[in-house]
């Protein structure tokens, strides 16, 4: 500790991990700390010791789940957008050599019908159409709407924002996603899986914003789809935790230094109100930078630079059964809409099983995760409950999540929290908006590998 680094990083989150990387493969001396004695942080993957360990200290887990080998249980679940931002940085930093991938089996949305002549209303759930194609075989549109679904996927694929042809007589940039839904002539339920299960909005509030973030984001989910499997998700062997680990050994090829079971108890600053060190006990490390999630901002007094956002609350459940509607996936992403139980932000179920080795075969690792709206959270879950059938062990967290207000001007540099959607593509856009306000340069994504088997 008592030396001087360019950079001190507090906390081994993803996007900790991603930034102390990137930063010392461009030569900056960087010391990463973390409290526990694992990586990943809020992110990491847990064996059953740990995760007993951690929920309920003093008792042993059951002895028919196996032994800590088959478990790797995700404590925040998320899966990759196949096309989208971490895929990019994985491959243009070369981490993505460091894990092994296979592509999620299917990505489902869950909607209430309404009855018709020849079939019966009710809650359903059906697979995510990827592609116009698959929009118009989809068993979520009947006939009429299915064409107009594809419209709206083949207006998609065709734009062009440089081509005023391709538009549709329509400003992308200027009018709502409302404007496309009255060209589409699309119903309320096609609005709702096209936003929330394609565009993967958590909430109604992209129909009236600016139409061309919405299409860009369905863009995205078509451009992932089919590209490494058959749906637009990938997930790392042995979960989550193996990603902010590879960006860790990154850093250290490039001569960073690590100290877990490390906790710091003050952010140090000069007369002129930067950041000169970080103190833990009676150790300083000097630095005129500090990257930290927001525990260390909220444990060092610096409570000022935050604000919470909302809380999340998540539900790792492991069961020994898939899910019994779609029971024939090992591994998916569930989207409950808000409009379709009553809520105002969406509820997220993601399932991995054996075929990704997080769990011993012949069980299932389903993870539950919503903002919270209510003082009763789990009972917000009972929708899922309903879905994913019986519950063998339940583990519960309920945390705020924030965002960084203020810091920037210090060279205090706070991550946003991981929040309760499905897929990293926010947490990346944080991570890019931060190198840049670090660096003072964009982060280059570009001339990227075609895949990993490059390296």
């Amino acid at each position: 500790m008592n030396e001087e680094y360019d950079v001190v990083v507090c906390g081994t989150g993803l996007s900790e991990c991603i930034l102390s990387g990137l930063l010392s493969q461009e030569g900056k001396r960087v010391l990463h700390i973390d409290r526990n004695a694992y990586y990943g942080d809020e992110g990491a993957s847990l064996n059953l010791t740990a995760l007993w360990k951690l929920f309920r200290p003093g008792t042993e887990p059951p002895k028919d789940l196996g032994s800590n080998r088959d478990w790797n249980v995700d404590l925040i679940p998320k899966f990759i957008m196949a096309n989208g931002s971490l895929v990019k940085v994985l491959l243009k930093t070369r981490v993505a050599k460091y894990l092994e991938w296979k592509a999620v089996d299917g990505t489902f949305v869950y909607q209430v019908k309404e009855g018709g002549f020849f079939s019966k209303g009710g809650p359903k759930i059906e697979k995510v159409p990827g592609t116009a194609e698959e929009a118009f075989k989809s068993d979520l549109m009947g006939l009429m709407e299915k064409n107009r679904c594809k419209n709206l996927f083949l207006y998609v694929q065709k734009y062009d924002p440089a081509d005023p042809k391709t538009h549709g007589g329509l400003d992308l940039k200027k009018e709502p996603f409302s404007a496309l839904i009255k060209k589409f002539d699309l119903s309320t339920n096609t609005v709702d899986f096209v936003g929330h299960a394609v565009a993967l909005y958590a909430d109604d509030s992209f129909i009236q914003r600016p139409a061309i973030e919405t299409v860009d984001k369905i863009k995205l989910y078509m451009d992932s789809h089919g590209r490494y499997g058959n749906s637009p998700f990938i997930y790392p062997i042995y979960g989550l935790g193996g990603i902010p680990e590879g960006f860790s050994r990154m850093c250290a090829i490039y001569g960073g230094t690590f100290m877990l079971n490390k906790d710091i108890d003050k952010v140090l600053f000069d007369d002129d109100g930067k950041v000169c060190g970080v103190q833990s006990g009676e150790e300083i490390a000097k630095c005129k930078t500090v990257i930290c999630h927001p525990s260390y901002a909220l444990k060092t007094g610096n409570s000022n630079l935050l604000k919470s956002v909302g809380k999340a609350i998540r539900c790792i459940c492991i069961m020994d059964h898939p899910i019994p509607e779609i029971a024939k996936y090992p591994s998916l992403q569930l989207i409950i809409p808000q409009r379709q139980v009553g809520r105002n932000s969406d509820i997220y179920v993601l399932m991995v099983s054996d075929v990704h080795q997080v769990c011993k075969k012949g069980f299932y690792v389903a993870i539950i995760s919503a903002t919270c709206e209510t003082n009763n959270p789990e009972a917000e879950l009972k929708p899922a409950f309903d879905i994913i059938g019986t519950v063998r062990e339940k583990f519960i967290t309920i945390s705020d999540f924030y965002e960084p207000v203020a810091g920037t001007e210090k060279n205090l540099f706070v991550t946003k929290s991981m929040d309760p959607q499905s897929h990293f593509e926010s947490t990346t856009e944080d991570v890019i908006s931060l190198y840049k306000k670090i660096t003072g340069k964009d982060l280059d994504l570009t001339n990227l590998p075609e895949d990993t088997e490059e390296y």
